[in-house]
């Protein structure tokens, strides 16, 4: 599991995210490199005319009102004067870049022997020094004064102008994403078996080109499918033909008993054959999207097969309707079945019930089952694995057909193997499949 996300959406959008707030970063850590420097220089201008002009009121006060003087200083402009003590507590300035810079202009100005704390016995302020003739005082300016506090209006705008950055990062991507959405939604419905609508062929020069082939591909795909989907029917139409005469001449040949049975079982088997070529062939036909019950249609062909002396166990618990291909659904359900009487013989079952908004349908036998790497390859046309289930006969279409029929209702088929020995052939379909 991984924090970065998978979307091109998402990707993009943290990638713009980080690229505004490293920039917005960059511009602060700028700002405050090149304003650092004349912010020390006003700093220490402020600091020596507060000295400066202090140590000349008291030269030039009267002694008698100095202390007046010292009082309305304090009172009105917040600055303090102590003489300096021996022994008294001093704490040194922060060692930082800006407090070097201001330190070396208000020596620099006052004079290499002034002194700067940032508290004396434990009382906090800018501390300076100064000599009037042979005595040494100190200056306290409230910290106030002098340090400049970030507005928290100037705060709450460079918020709004991240925030609103974000958004616009947010809606471009997710413009530029849209046409990928659509082409990938229409690759899905074509690995459905579907039909999507054609992509628009707009917007910049790359995407209007990919959508145009998309176009083209899925077209040609589709013409692809007819033209297969025409032979298959053409053929086994123009094959049942010489076989009805085939049956008829056998039925009127004169020859032993068991040869003409033998022969009529091919023939029936070829017919069978024929047949699924032709449902392989309509297997994705127009057939309209009807609300069934998925056990009710279960159910008409377990019927079928009991009248024909088969004996099929069934669990058909009842379940939401879905949106369903009724002639569709019966021939997959029939495929099924076929497959499990031909192969497992015994311990035949059909059984439906509802998992996680999701209708199901197994249908179990007791045959030898189809190894967990052949799965897949099964659900291809034409395939078929004699050593899992021996003795079988067919054109290798049952389990195409019925893969084919599933996806087109959104779901899926899976074969598994059943606790015990045997086959699990379970179709899940939505409970609200597309009718597109």
């Amino acid at each position: 599991m991984t924090l970065w996300p998978r979307s091109l959406l998402w990707r993009t959008f943290a990638l713009l995210t980080l690229l505004v707030l490293v920039t917005t970063a960059a511009w602060f850590l700028i700002f405050r490199a090149y304003e650092r420097e004349p912010r020390a220089r006003q700093i220490a201008q402020n600091l020596v005319s507060v000295v400066n002009l202090t140590r000349v009121a008291l030269i030039t006060a009267e002694p008698s009102r100095r202390r007046e003087l010292l009082v309305e200083l304090s009172d009105r402009e917040g600055v303090q004067v102590y003489p300096a003590e021996s022994g008294e507590a001093l704490l040194p300035p922060p060692d930082s870049q800006l407090v070097q810079l201001v330190t070396e202009a208000v020596r620099a100005r006052l004079g290499e022997d002034t002194r700067i704390a940032s508290a004396r016995d434990g009382l906090p302020g800018i501390w300076v020094s100064f000599r009037i003739d042979d005595d040494e005082y100190w200056v306290r300016v409230p910290r106030e004064r002098l340090e400049r506090r970030l507005a928290l209006r100037w705060i709450g705008w460079g918020s709004l102008a991240v925030v609103l950055s974000l958004i616009a990062a947010y809606f471009f991507v997710w413009h530029l994403g849209r046409p990928l959405r659509a082409l990938t939604a229409a690759a899905a419905e074509i690995g459905k078996g579907k039909r999507p609508a054609p992509l628009p062929e707009s917007g910049t020069a790359e995407i209007a080109t990919l959508a145009r082939a998309f176009n083209q591909m899925s077209r040609d795909l589709s013409r692809l499918d007819e033209d297969r989907a025409l032979i298959l029917a053409g053929v086994s139409h123009d094959l049942r033909t010489p076989l009805s005469r085939l049956r008829l001449g056998v039925e009127m040949s004169g020859g032993d008993e068991q040869m003409k049975q033998d022969m009529n079982t091919d023939i029936v088997e070829m017919d069978r054959i024929i047949g699924q070529f032709l449902d392989f062939a309509r297997a994705d036909s127009g057939e309209p999207l009807e609300s069934r019950s998925l056990a009710a249609a279960a159910a008409e062909v377990v019927e079928r097969f009991r009248k024909l002396g088969h004996a099929i166990g069934e669990e058909l618990l009842p379940v939401p309707e879905a949106f369903l291909r009724p002639l569709a659904v019966r021939r997959a359900i029939t495929n099924l079945l076929d497959n499990a009487l031909r192969h497992g013989e015994t311990g035949v079952a059909v059984r439906t019930y509802r998992d996680d908004g999701k209708v199901v349908l197994e249908v179990l036998d007791r045959g030898p089952g189809i190894p967990a790497e052949s799965v897949e390859r099964l659900k291809q046309p034409f395939t078929r694995i004699e050593a899992a289930r021996s003795g079988s006969s067919g054109s290798g279409l049952g389990l195409a057909i019925v893969d084919r029929i599933a996806r087109s209702h959104g779901g899926h088929l899976d074969l598994l193997p059943r606790e015990g020995g045997g086959l699990v052939a379970r179709i899940s379909l939505p409970m609200r499949a597309s009718a597109a």
